[in-house]
């Protein structure tokens, strides 16, 4: 797992706990690699690596240095998955669009009920959530960000995606949808997590350290449905087992137990 800062990501708990009931004498571990040190890191890996996880801010800055990248990845310019292949090369992918859907669906929001939707942030996760919502039929898309270039930017994509999109100020009372997706840091949320309920019948919150961040404590407040950030870490971790071990099936319910053994448990004050 590569990224900056990473000392908090529960990645390696899942990862290692998939291994465990697979029966894979498999290493995975945590590794504070930036912008600046990522193509001397990944061009020092030997033919023992069979793949690397990537979070922020590594996810566009990956793309350049992988061989092949699936269409999907491609799309949305953003890899979180890399598989070391056998010649040698490196192959792209994103699980985050995937993951991002199955905790849609886990939450009780699934294609026919997403019309209308916001994005509240402008980096790669963003940019996946926006291939996530299209998949379950969104038609019209809200981007918020803090740099309305990027926001235009993440509104151009949700076009492509055959989606109405308009970037929107940052804060703003933002208009009424279906499903709010913040993929904001939790340090900026308190700016927003009050506008965010109060638009929003649901709201899905990317962040899941802590578990019950400022959006997702409001929502809650506010009677929205609300799903945290384990839920798509969780699914999009085990797409990642699937494609590093080439197994059929991760085991899913094994490596929930491990993350939710591994978060603080704290309640919402009231609603969600």
């Amino acid at each position: 797992m590569l990224g900056s800062p990473i000392a908090h990501s529960l990645s390696p708990v899942l990862h290692r706990a998939a291994y465990l009931a697979l029966g894979l004498d498999w290493e995975y571990d945590a590794h504070q690699v930036d912008r600046e040190s990522l193509a001397g890191f990944v061009d020092g890996l030997d033919r023992v690596w069979r793949g690397l996880s990537l979070t922020m801010p590594l996810k566009e800055a990956v793309v350049d240095l992988c061989h092949h990248v699936d269409p999907l990845a491609q799309r949305v310019r953003a890899v979180n998955t890399v598989l070391l292949e056998p010649d040698g090369s490196r192959t792209g992918h994103n699980t985050d669009v995937v993951g991002l859907v199955a905790a849609l669906r886990e939450g009780g929001v699934s294609a026919g009920t997403v019309g209308s939707a916001l994005v509240v942030g402008t980096g790669a996760t963003a940019r996946s959530a926006v291939a996530a919502l299209a998949h379950l039929g969104c038609r019209r898309l809200v981007v918020a960000g803090r740099s309305s270039q990027r926001a235009a930017e993440i509104a151009d994509l949700a076009a492509a995606f055959d989606m109405m999109a308009e970037p929107a100020d940052w804060p703003s009372d933002w208009p009424r949808v279906d499903v709010a997706v913040t993929t904001v840091p939790v340090a900026v949320q308190p700016l927003v997590a009050g506008r965010v309920a109060a638009a929003a019948v649901a709201v899905v919150d990317v962040a899941y350290d802590p578990p019950w961040t400022p959006v997702l404590e409001a929502a809650a407040d506010a009677g929205r449905r609300t799903v945290g950030g384990l839920a798509m870490l969780l699914h999009q971790a085990a797409r990642q087992v699937e494609l590093m071990t080439g197994c059929p099936e991760a085991p899913l319910e094994q490596m929930r137990a491990a993350g939710l053994a591994h978060q603080t448990p704290r309640i919402p004050r009231r609603g969600g």
